[in-house]
């Protein structure tokens, strides 16, 4: 399966936070984050709503 590039990092940077403050507010590792950055790596759908809570959009805007 070919991953899209997402969003995560510029709504991450724009709102402020670093990774690691990302991953502990989502409850997942800094490697997870760079991972999903990166699109190596698919988030869970119950992952990808708490990115959507957090930074107030659906996820289609972070990963459409």
């Amino acid at each position: 399966m070919a991953l899209n590039k997402n969003l995560l990092r510029e709504l991450r940077t724009g709102a402020g936070l670093s990774q690691e403050k990302l991953a502990a507010a989502v409850g997942v590792s800094r490697q997870t984050i760079i991972s999903i950055e990166t699109a190596r790596y698919v988030p869970s759908l119950e992952l990808a709503l708490k990115f959507a809570v957090m930074f107030k959009c659906h996820i289609e805007d972070i990963f459409g």
